[in-house]
């Protein structure tokens, strides 16, 4: 271990790739490079909240009288390279040309053990791609990316991590519905951890702008370091297959991205980007936690798989240029659907407890269907329903209201056809407990428990915080003490803002 002084850097990214020959900080259309130079902006009374000890330990890091300052901004270590990278992307299904790191500063990259992680600060002030706005974040967005990207990483969903969450000491204001009453609020930094944050929105903005020199140096650098040995369509074909195990996984445990936007999509197949995600709690494939998308829906929890189709359609379409032959592409998008609901349902046999067999193919898409009506009738917490299923005597405590005699008998027979065939697969009842609770979480981070603890380090009480990220540490074991945080969402929360509803305001 090693104080931040004394890490490893690198700065691959930056050597390898054209950058941005200009060095102010102006706002700008940036062509034919691939990021800016730039540093973050200092705050006046940075206080760290949080440094996560796993995290740290990833990168070799022990805490030192500097490392505030560093993960507040305020000072750069030599052998960084702080920049802010350049990128498009189609948000809510349309091209929004050059978005870019608005308020995203990339420290540089460490090495220890043999890997080599990139560290951005998130809310470090404004970049040549901050367009009107400052670039800073507020303590509500930055303290929900640090608690869901580790309860995500603990799940074990693929995600970026979270190393620190640092208060400013400079309020920032914000107009958190967009509804004309903006406000003051705490400013806060988070420090993102990933071995990359490239974007499926790098790729596509040099092919929106016919710049096939800079998207072919893009592509040789990110088979080189990270998909080493492949052709362009090998890369394309692995990147699916991860954003397919990613979503799946999502939907595993109930998670909704919010902003499926082709920015928000990582080439490694991880979690980026933590904005107004939210938790299914009543099971609902139409419930989307952004205000911005109330009308239509689009990242709507039951449509993320044909996002993330839409989605890689559209890298494909980028990555043409520098394809020979476009067809292994077409057939990668063509096969994904397919590939996808096989998956999926590979998935949702594993929450039942059970293994998928030939013989039993048709009983259990029969079964899988016949559950989706029942959740969506009684109305159950997503969560407790599937981890109930361990001890099916008390699975009505899943439930949000009073279980109507003719829902129980639903239920009932449900049951039944399920222990069946739980009973076909030679299963002990012990046995298939336990596989119930190694897939299923008992402990999530709930959108009304989040945003509790977001009150709560408003006040300064931090220790709120600290027990919420001990807890998501071990999601998959129901201990004692703990019922809070494993209970189903209270109705006061119902239609609060941070609960059940965010919007994409930082």
């Amino acid at each position: 271990m090693t104080t931040v002084e004394q890490l490893q850097y690198s700065d691959d990214f930056v050597r390898a790739l054209p950058g941005d020959p200009r060095p102010d900080n102006q706002r700008r259309q940036v062509h034919k490079a691939l990021y800016s130079r730039v540093e973050p902006t200092a705050v006046p009374a940075p206080e760290l909240l949080v440094l996560v000890p796993e995290v740290a330990a990833l990168v070799g890091l022990e805490p030192s009288p500097e490392l505030v300052q560093v993960l507040a901004g305020n000072r750069i270590v030599p052998g960084m390279a702080p920049y802010a990278a350049c990128y498009g992307g189609h948000q809510f299904g349309q091209w929004a040309g050059q978005l870019g790191d608005g308020r995203a500063i990339t420290l540089g990259e460490v090495t220890h053990a043999g890997e080599t992680l990139e560290l951005q600060l998130k809310g470090a002030g404004p970049t040549p791609y901050s367009r009107t706005a400052d670039g800073r974040a507020v303590l509500r967005s930055s303290l929900r990316e640090l608690v869901c990207s580790e309860a995500m990483f603990h799940l074990g969903v693929p995600t970026t991590r979270a190393l620190s969450l640092v208060t400013t000491g400079q309020p920032v204001m914000r107009d958190m519905l967009y509804d004309g009453h903006p406000a003051h609020e705490p400013g806060a930094i988070v420090c993102r951890v990933a071995p990359s944050f490239l974007r499926f929105g790098n790729f596509e903005l040099p092919t929106s702008r016919d710049d096939k020199a800079t998207l072919q140096t893009l592509v040789d650098y990110t088979i080189a370091k990270f998909y080493p040995g492949m052709s362009v369509a090998e890369m394309f074909a692995e990147v699916a297959q991860r954003t397919a195990w990613m979503v799946c996984e999502w939907m595993r445990v109930g998670f909704v991205h919010g902003v499926m936007n082709t920015d928000n999509m990582s080439i490694l197949g991880l979690t980026i980007d933590y904005g107004p995600y939210g938790w299914l709690e009543p099971f609902d494939l139409t419930w989307t936690p952004n205000t911005t998308d109330a009308a239509n829906r689009r990242y709507r929890f039951g449509n993320q798989p044909t996002i993330a189709h839409w989605n890689l359609a559209q890298l494909a379409k980028a990555l043409l240029p520098v394809c020979a032959d476009p067809e292994p592409l077409r057939r990668v998008i063509d096969r994904w659907p397919t590939q996808f609901s096989e998956l999926y349902r590979g998935t949702m046999l594993r929450k039942l407890g059970l293994n998928g067999r030939g013989d039993t193919l048709d009983e259990d898409d029969g079964l899988l269907t016949s559950l989706g009506e029942l959740m969506t009738t009684l109305e159950v917490d997503y969560t407790l329903f599937f981890r109930r299923l361990a001890t099916p005597e008390r699975i009505t405590e899943a439930c949000y209201g009073e279980v109507a005699p003719v829902e129980r008998a639903m239920l009932d027979r449900w049951l039944a056809r399920y222990l069946a065939r739980a009973k076909h697969e030679g299963l002990s009842e012990t046995e298939r407990a336990r596989r119930i609770c190694e897939v299923n979480p008992i402990y999530v981070p709930r959108n009304y428990l989040v945003q509790e603890v977001i009150d709560a380090t408003a006040r300064g009480d931090r220790a709120q915080l600290l027990q919420l990220i001990d807890v998501l540490r071990d999601p998959y074991t129901e201990r004692p003490g703990l019922a809070h945080f494993a209970g189903k969402r209270p109705e006061w929360a119902r239609h609060k803002v941070g609960c059940s509803m965010l919007s994409c305001s930082s």
